[in-house]
């Protein structure tokens, strides 16, 4: 069974203003609510205020872990909220107690996180959709969606509903990512047998300049980038499960690594436009800004992030993996954080399936490990939110839980993107041979789906199963798009009880658009619906100005 039909559950959160407001304002009032769930009952939401206690315990996490020392305040507004019921247990001691303090406080502003979006019918539909995956011994995919600027830099990663669970970003049941609608429909995508992996290494920040040349200067000979460049590359290339304390059940795919040294705008397109890349590794300098930050590929030569997405979609590049500070922040207008500015946000606008980058700035050796324990996960064929999962775990070990580095990474993942990089090796679907007889042991009735374009084609529904969408492995593929990677179904399915009684058909909608269906009053859009299909009806995936196709059932 494919990863990519894995239940989802996708939250939206998002300030709300009453018509006289404005953002000057700072209203505390936010929506939460759920934007996709797999069955109708899930979609949900509840208003409520930011409570005073977790714009605290943010605080006081800045003031422990922010690199630069320097604290960038949570804007939102001071509220009337009684005391928290919940306070820090402990001051912030030196000496060994520090490590305590630090857990706990990373404990909980996990829990107090948890308890403001997991409150009410939102916890209802996450408990239902876990019960879904669980029946059908699959993983939930739980995405976020932060429409808000000013709370993107909170580290939602480290949710967990009560002391002694598991950190939601950690879980190998829910498969955590962050996510955004602000975007554009993927555009047809490769099937990779391979991993191919372009290094990118551009030019260093300060920090590392000024580190670099001191620590050249003491022992008379160090790895320059080019040695390091080199050496990252056979890691990624070399890195095996059993290094990484991995049992994997399947074949491990091979991995093909190219570098780049600090090339030139020009250099690194020829390259991506080369070989079928599917992955792009950047390291190196960059600075926020508007449209999806400056890359600082050498001295005085910048790549935007609007630049960099036409590049990668064109080329189909699926993921993108930033070792930067700033690739999941976004810029800053004075004290005002600007909406959809970050790296990461940008590249997804533009159509690019996944990007992983840093919410802080994080030291070499936790990239590195961080960056084979991923590559390994995904040359196990593991998708791309779980191998970062498991990429996580392999950070809290070495670093442990009360340091920041398994924080860090923020993977984000379009709307329509299932998760997988390789396809896993796993048996093809069951499906009934056309002359077989049906649990009432009767033959089915033939269906079939009939363009009505100037050249007519008909595809027979094989088995009582049809799938549609842009994906190849669908039993018919329509590149048009608005049409979704899986877009929908056709299903036979057994209404009775009664012999005489015939099978009937169903078409159930996973898209993002939605299908268009004719009926006596005109066109009817299902979205997210299963209803049951008549022969004669007309069907369009996606728009109005896509294909109108009729399903047919042939009676005996």
């Amino acid at each position: 069974m494919s990863q990519f039909e894995s239940p989802c559950l996708s939250i939206a959160i998002a300030r709300l203003m009453a018509a006289a407001e404005t953002i000057s304002t700072h209203s505390a009032h936010f929506a939460i609510w759920v934007i996709r769930a797999d069955y109708p009952g899930g979609y949900v939401h509840h208003d409520c205020l930011w409570p005073e206690h977790l714009s605290q315990t943010w605080q006081a996490w800045q003031e422990m872990f922010h690199s630069s020392g320097a604290v960038h305040g949570l804007q939102v507004p001071p509220v009337n909220l009684p005391q928290a019921e919940f306070t820090l247990a402990v001051d912030s001691p030196p000496g060994a107690a520090q490590a305590s303090y630090s857990s706990r406080l990373m404990q909980q502003l996990g829990i107090h996180l948890w308890q403001w979006v997991f409150h009410g019918p939102i916890q209802s539909s996450l408990s239902h959709s876990q019960g879904i995956a669980i029946g059908q011994s699959r993983q939930l995919r739980l995405r976020l969606e932060v429409r808000d600027p000013n709370l993107i830099a909170l580290p939602w990663e480290i949710m967990q509903p009560q002391a002694g669970k598991q950190a939601i970003s950690l879980s190998q049941q829910i498969l955590f990512s962050r996510t955004t609608s602000d975007v554009d429909p993927l555009p047809p995508r490769r099937t990779d047998a391979t991993l191919n992996i372009l290094l990118v290494f551009g030019q260093d920040s300060p920090e590392h300049e000024a580190q670099r040349t001191a620590h050249q200067s003491l022992t008379n000979g160090a790895l320059d980038l080019a040695k390091e460049a080199e050496a990252l590359a056979q890691t990624l290339e070399n890195s095996t499960s059993e290094s990484l304390g991995m049992n994997s059940s399947t074949i491990p795919v091979a991995k093909h690594v190219d570098t780049l040294i600090q090339p030139t705008p020009e250099e690194l397109i020829e390259q991506l436009e080369a070989k079928p890349y599917n992955i792009l590794f950047y390291g190196g300098h960059g600075v926020p800004s508007p449209d999806g930050g400056l890359l600082f590929l050498r001295p005085n030569t910048t790549l935007s992030g609007t630049e960099l997405a036409q590049v990668l979609t064109r080329c189909r590049v699926t993921l993108a993996v930033f070792n930067a500070c700033w690739g999941a922040q976004p810029d800053r207008h004075g004290d005002c954080p600007i909406p959809r500015s970050s790296l990461a946000e940008v590249l997804l606008h533009h159509g690019v399936p996944a990007v992983l980058g840093m919410r802080d700035s994080i030291a070499d050796r936790e990239a590195l490990t961080f960056i084979q324990a991923f590559a390994q996960a995904l040359a196990d064929r593991l998708p791309i939110d779980q191998a970062v999962a498991v990429a996580r775990q392999q950070l809290l070990t070495i670093y442990k839980f009360n340091q920041p580095a398994w924080t860090l990474p923020v993977l984000y993942m379009h709307p329509e993107f299932d998760g997988e990089l390789i396809p896993p090796l796993e048996e093809g679907v069951t499906e009934l041979p056309e002359n077989s007889l049906t649990w009432m042991q009767k033959s089915l009735s033939p269906a079939c789906l009939r363009s009505l374009g100037e050249t007519e084609q008909v595809w027979p529904v094989r088995g009582g199963l049809m799938r549609v969408g842009r994906l190849p492995e669908n039993d018919i593929v329509i590149q048009e798009r608005w049409v979704s990677q899986r877009h929908a179904e056709i299903i036979c399915r057994d209404p009775t009880s009664d012999l005489e009684a015939e099978p009937t058909y169903w078409l159930r909608d996973f898209s993002r658009y939605g299908t268009l269906i004719s009926g006596l009053e005109g066109w009817k859009k299902i979205h997210h619906q299963e209803v049951p299909l008549q022969s004669g009806v007309k069907l369009k995936f996606g728009s109005s100005q896509g294909q109108t196709l009729e399903f047919i059932v042939e009676r005996p």
